[in-house]
């Protein structure tokens, strides 16, 4: 079994050769930091993006969901505080030019230091930087990377800039002409879009306090150096609901969305011990708690979901850049306020990276008489991009005909695919390659009874079932 980065590589591999994720403008030497996702990687990621929207608004009868724009008035952005905030500290080399961000350099030479056997030295940059970090202390964190001395990987020189800000937002014009064109920006998050459509929500909907506004959307960020895959990229998606509480209730509504969410991950089919909380140690100035829901991917554990209380921040600031009233009139209490926001917030690409990474293995079959392995991803039937292989075990005899009657009655119901070249067994691997939970062969047996053979993905085990049963199988394991 590859481990660690190794494994990090065969994940990354597996997905450009099996269809999952390509890097986007191939064919043009590609573009950093953005994927495309190929035919089974956007059937994974659609299945995700459902699972999330089915969780948070059917089962809620509280939460509506809506599709904002991804360009809004550049006064949001002002209000939000990304004009003025929404930065990383850099650094620059100043042989080779190469930009690093601070954290990240700081992280990549850590590792290096884990690889070595000097864990704990690693840990305790770390939590230096962590610290500097939250002090705004950007002359600490030069002087940690020139104690260190950290090199550059271009130039192999330890000849850095002062650490400054880069703000992190795309902006373009909007307009035909350049002269009259007004500048605004690709959005950096979802969440904005949620807010200033509080009250439009609010009201057509008649939505009373507690309640919740999901939306799943592109965002993008001109991160310094984009890493890691998919990890970390400049176009990416993002899945978040805003719930609004009474000003006073926030705390409790923040534990109870930890738990909810954590138990979503868990629904998952990855095993509670890959999770962890993770407490936010700079807060920002408006919220009053926040934490982080951590994956234990292949590169160690990280970030993909974070849960935030943010008080009445949002509201309050579009109420005073657009000089509209964001309150509500609360009958219970018989009072006006501006509620209060716990968020709830992932990414729905890491979130594909930690279901590929945690279903992929490899796995070695040999036995006395041959040599055998496969490579399998065991995702939960719910999420795999193919639910169903059908599969005839010859091109003749009236096999695919009887294979092809199996598919017209199951692609309705759930996505199917249709393959009648090569030897059964090599059929099955391919399947086990990309996910797929189940395969019926359909053979000569078929024409005289009417029972097919079923195989199971994860222990390989076969039995044959009748025709009609197939699809109510099915049905009940991707539920």
């Amino acid at each position: 079994m590859a481990t660690d980065n190794n494994r990090f590589q065969a994940i990354i591999s597996h997905c450009k050769e099996y269809g999952f994720v390509f890097q986007s403008s191939e064919i043009y030497d590609g573009l950093s930091a953005v994927y495309d996702y190929g035919q089974w990687g956007s059937e994974l990621k659609k299945n995700i993006k459902d699972y999330w929207w089915k969780s948070m608004t059917q089962l809620h009868e509280n939460i509506v969901g809506i599709d904002a724009a991804i360009f809004m008035h550049p006064t949001t952005w002002k209000a939000s505080g990304h004009v003025d905030n929404f930065s990383d500290p850099m650094i620059d080399n100043k042989d080779s030019k190469k930009r690093y961000r601070v954290d990240h350099l700081l992280e990549a030479f850590a590792d290096e230091l884990e690889k070595a056997g000097k864990k704990e030295e690693g840990d305790a940059i770390l939590a230096t930087m962590d610290q500097l970090l939250a002090a705004d202390d950007f002359d600490g964190l030069k002087k940690l990377i020139e104690d260190k001395k950290i090199k550059c990987t271009v130039s192999g020189t330890s000849n850095w800039t002062d650490v400054r800000q880069f703000n992190l937002m795309f902006s373009t014009q909007l307009g035909s002409v350049t002269e009259e064109a007004s500048e605004i920006y690709l959005r950096p998050e979802t969440a904005q879009g949620i807010f200033v459509n509080f009250l439009n929500v609010q009201k057509t909907g008649r939505m009373k306090i507690p309640f919740g506004i999901a939306q799943i959307g592109k965002a993008f960020r001109n991160e310094i150096v984009a890493r890691q895959f998919i990890f970390r990229m400049r176009e990416f998606e993002q899945m978040e609901m805003q719930f609004f509480v009474r000003p006073g209730t926030q705390k409790e509504w923040y534990e109870k969305w930890k738990a909810t969410r954590m138990e979503w991950h868990k629904s998952l089919g990855i095993p509670a011990d890959k999770y962890r909380f993770h407490d936010h140690v700079k807060l920002a100035f408006y919220a009053d708690a926040a934490c982080d829901i951590e994956f234990e991917f292949p590169i160690g554990f990280k970030e993909v979901e974070g849960i935030h209380s943010r008080t009445d921040y949002d509201l309050s600031r579009h109420q005073e850049f657009s000089k509209k009233k964001m309150q509500y009139f609360d009958p219970e209490i018989n009072q006006n306020y501006i509620p209060y926001v716990i968020e709830t917030s992932i990414g729905l690409d890491r979130c594909f990276l930690m279901v590929i990474s945690n279903a992929y293995a490899e796995e070695d079959l040999s036995t006395a008489e041959k040599q055998d392995s496969r490579v399998v991803l065991r995702f939960a039937p719910k999420l795999a991009p193919i639910k169903l292989a059908v599969l005839p075990l010859t091109k003749k005899d009236g096999l695919p005909e009887i294979a092809r009657e199996i598919m017209d009655e199951c692609k309705t119901s759930f996505r199917c695919f249709y393959e009648e070249k090569d030897a059964i067994g090599r059929r099955y691997r391919r399947q086990d390659a990309i996910g797929t939970p189940f395969c019926v062969t359909v053979d000569h047996q078929t024409k005289e009874d009417q029972t097919v053979t079923i195989r199971y993905r994860d222990t390989m085990q076969q039995e044959r079932i009748p025709i009609n049963k197939i699809k109510e199988l099915i049905e009940k394991q991707i539920l």
